[in-house]
């Protein structure tokens, strides 16, 4: 018989006893648990669509503090640790920033000894594994869960039933959403260790499980096969992630996903709240006033903005609370995270669709609409327009909720994900409602975990800064201020370059092993990953090459810095212009790889299938790392922190956290270049016009020739017609507008190359200024500031002794 820490019928002996032993096995988190049930805080729920979680052998390891100890066992036993490591598939449950932010999140919050878990969806295949063929993306499906997951425990004993379709039936004892279809959400849960703090918290994804009635009225008309096979049609809910990112795609089964998710996490919140009786004298509690006290839901972006309607529907109909209480207690449970300002990615959903799927949460959608619209209407008599710009509802061909409206409304803090971001979300996206309640909306600038991303994947640099300023940096990043000192150290820049050329020789043997690709390892690694999209401007970094191309063929006895300029990156398989960009990239490298006047001078390489697991290899091996969107578009941006606390120099635009990372490490040791926010938005004002830069810049206008005329695809010289004239005509992220600065700013870091001491300086201080960029800091913020939490960085006792 197993027993879960949170049943009721379970004696207090062996409740005592499970407790004490510390086993995954008890559902929750350890140091958490004792402080909630100590009625100290809430535990905190965060919801996400995505976890891109990569691989979690090492990763324990470290958090655990038996690398070394697992090495040398591994070596007794004539096996090669590393070799063993890169058998393990990436559990590549999202599709960039926002899934790999989710990661990094649930390392903090468990490093800090917060009561944390994450909720999500246990996708079957996750974000598709890129081939390329003939230079073109190839997509397969990733079947990652093909082996088994060795991390993760099945919870049968919290399944929980999901409802769909139906109708909504209004009656004197209240309403009732009946005739549903019933979907099972199985849970599953892989623990989360903090770094040597002996506490594990938990991530419960669900899978979707078709009951054994489902579709009973096709058995009873005798087409059992048929019966049995339309269990997919319930099970698909779980069967794969959309490989979208910054852009919406109205789908049911997606919708449907964003439902599954919400319904299944709220049920076990709720469970979880009743279950604990501390504050409370009921052997269950029904009481609902302190819920807000007990649990924080954190909205990562719109995806689970379900959550809010559902905690209406549960508090109104199922635990009969009163309609102005419940959605009291809704809005101070919820928070929301904006991830972006591209109006392409905003999720606006059909009323027709949410009619027949979710009859009962439209209902409850309008109703808070209609409140949210009446106190606007008070507070701004006859105002119309504000009245439409502000509604959840999208009047038009098409009724539409907007589900990040509802979100703001339904939520008591909104949050953007790098200063200027936030500023953009009050000054512009949700204006009106900033204007109406300022309080709500706040700043948390990303982070990234320093366990994984300098200790795991960077073991070189870390232990030479370790050797400097001791190791509490892998838990308090601030610490890396004390690396100042050592900027005019011989002995410490020596090292720092030493490391730095280890790494760039061991990718340079990666390369050739996997892709048999021979790149000169003295060269400069200028790197540029993540997913493809016409607003992070891989166009800008192609047009930068064919630069340096005709630049080299037009004068080949010329000195040149040598260059190995590697973009990587996934195209969403719609996104028929990302598609379009890897494959121009190729045809450049492929034309420039092999021109025998350019030798190693230049090499021009597409890194395939970029994913958290090479993410880890090529960061810490990259020289130049490149943020060059247009300014206003990426909210934040991750990547560039990882880059800079492994001793890359950034060249970017001032957009998202780069800003922030100039103001950390000082404008002059970034390579900042091109229009700010308030240019873009000039330039708009004025009309862009590519064409005056075409004709105006002759080195443009050659690469802009070179592409249109099939210099780069004399197989198929119309190839990348769709790109020139995007260029030319329907550019929304204006490439062209940049380029010259670009152009002269990538001369600046030319020239700094050419000085390996003061480049390393730069480097030296850019490690010793990342420190702010830590997710230990950015969930510490959201902590204090939204969900009325204070971290803890005490350690609890180990499992082998006694707790107090």
């Amino acid at each position: 018989m197993s027993f879960s820490i949170l049943d009721n019928t379970c004696p207090e002996l062996i409740r005592e006893t499970l407790n004490r032993q510390r086993d995954f096995s008890i559902e929750g988190c350890w140091r958490g648990d004792v402080w909630w049930r100590l009625g100290r805080r809430p535990r905190i729920y965060y919801l996400s669509l995505e976890f891109y979680m990569g691989r979690t052998l090492q990763n324990t390891m470290v958090n655990l503090g038996l690398q070394n100890a697992c090495d040398e066992a591994i070596y007794q036993l004539g096996l090669d640790l590393e070799e063993l490591e890169e058998i393990e598939e990436d559990a590549g449950l999202g599709n960039g920033g926002l899934g790999r932010l989710a990661a990094c999140f649930l390392d903090s919050m468990a490093t800090l000894g917060l009561a944390a878990y994450g909720y999500g969806i246990r996708y079957e295949f996750g974000i598709f594994n890129q081939k390329i063929v003939d230079g073109w993306q190839v997509e397969e499906a990733d079947d990652w869960l093909r082996y088994g997951n060795p991390w993760e425990k099945a919870r049968p004993e919290y399944m929980l039933p999901v409802h769909f379709y139906g109708r909504v039936e209004h009656t004197p004892e209240g309403v009732k959403w009946i005739d549903t279809q019933v979907v099972l959400a199985m849970p599953y849960d892989t623990p989360v260790p903090g770094y040597k703090n002996n506490t594990v918290n938990t991530m419960r994804l669900w899978s979707a499980k078709a009951p054994n009635d489902f579709n009973l009225q096709e058995f009873n008309m005798g087409d059992y096969i048929e019966a049995v096979l339309d269990r997919n049609l319930a099970e698909n809910i779980s069967r794969v992630l959309y490989p979208n990112d910054n852009f919406f795609e109205g789908k049911e089964l997606r919708l449907k996903q964003e439902y599954f998710v919400v319904a299944a996490t709220l049920q076990d919140i709720i469970r979880r709240f009743k279950s604990s009786k501390f504050g409370c004298r009921d052997p269950v509690r029904t009481c609902f006033e302190t819920f807000p006290d007990k649990v924080a839901i954190q909205l990562n972006d719109t995806h689970p903005a379900l959550s809010i309607p559902e905690l209406m529907r549960i508090l109104v109909d199922v635990e009969k609370v009163d309609w102005d209480k419940a959605w009291e207690i809704t809005k101070r449970t919820c928070a929301y995270t904006n991830h972006t300002v591209l109006p392409e990615a905003l999720e606006r959903w059909p009323v027709s669709m949410f009619e027949k799927l979710l009859p009962r949460h439209l209902e409850i959608i309008y109703a808070l609409n209609q409140m949210h619209l009446d106190r606007v209407a008070a507070l701004y008599p006859g105002d119309i327009d504000r009245l439409r710009r502000m509604s959840v509802i999208e009047e038009g061909d098409c009724k539409r909720i907007n589900m990040a409206h509802l979100c703001v409304i339904g939520s008591h803090a909104v949050n953007g994900v790098a200063r200027i971001h936030s500023d953009i979300v009050k000054n512009s996206v949700f204006k009106d409602f900033y204007e109406l309640e300022p309080e709500k909306f706040q700043n948390k600038t990303n982070g990234i975990t320093p366990r994984r991303w300098l200790l795991l994947c960077n073991p070189g640099l870390a232990d030479i800064i370790a050797e400097k300023i001791g190791e509490s940096f892998i838990t308090d990043l601030s610490q890396l201020k004390k690396l100042l000192e050592f900027i005019d150290n011989e002995t410490f820049i020596r090292d720092v370059a030493k490391v730095k050329q280890e790494n760039k020789l061991k990718f340079a043997t990666y390369l050739e092993e996997q892709y048999k690709v021979k790149i000169n390892p003295m060269s400069m690694f200028d790197v540029q990953v993540k997913r493809i999209h016409e607003y992070k401007r891989q166009l800008l970094n192609c047009l930068h090459a064919i630069t340096l191309y005709n630049r080299i063929r037009c004068n080949p006895s010329k000195s040149f810095v040598p260059r190995t300029i590697m973009i990587g990156g996934k195209a969403a398989p719609g996104y028929h212009m990302a598609k379009m960009i890897i494959k121009l990239i190729t045809s450049i490298g492929e034309v420039i790889n092999n021109d025998p006047y350019v030798g190693d001078k230049l090499k021009v390489i597409f890194l395939e299938n970029y994913r958290v697991s090479l993410a880890e290899k090529v960061i810490p091996a990259a020289d130049l790392s490149q943020q060059i969107s247009t300014a206003g578009t990426e909210a934040s941006g991750t990547g560039n922190m990882k880059f800079m606390v492994n001793g890359a120099l950034t060249i970017g635009t001032m957009d998202g956290a780069n800003v922030e990372m100039a103001e950390e490490a000082g404008e002059e040791n970034l390579f900042i270049f091109g229009m700010r926010v308030e240019d873009v938005e000039a330039l708009d004002r004025k009309g862009y016009n590519a064409r005056e830069y075409y004709e105006s810049l002759p080195e443009l206008r050659q690469a802009i020739d070179q592409i249109s005329s099939g210099f780069f695809s004399p197989r198929d010289p119309g190839c990348f017609k769709d790109v020139v004239n995007m260029l030319m005509y329907h550019d929304r992220f204006k490439v062209f507008a940049d380029y010259e600065a670009y152009i002269k700013c990538q001369g600046q870091v030319d020239q700094l190359f050419m000085d390996p001491r003061e480049w390393t300086r730069k480097v030296i201080r850019n490690i010793a200024c990342s420190g702010k960029f830590s997710s230990d800091r950015t969930i510490t913020e959201y902590a204090r500031e939204i969900w009325g939490v204070e971290p803890s960085a005490t350690a609890i006792p180990p499992p082998n002794l006694p707790r107090n």
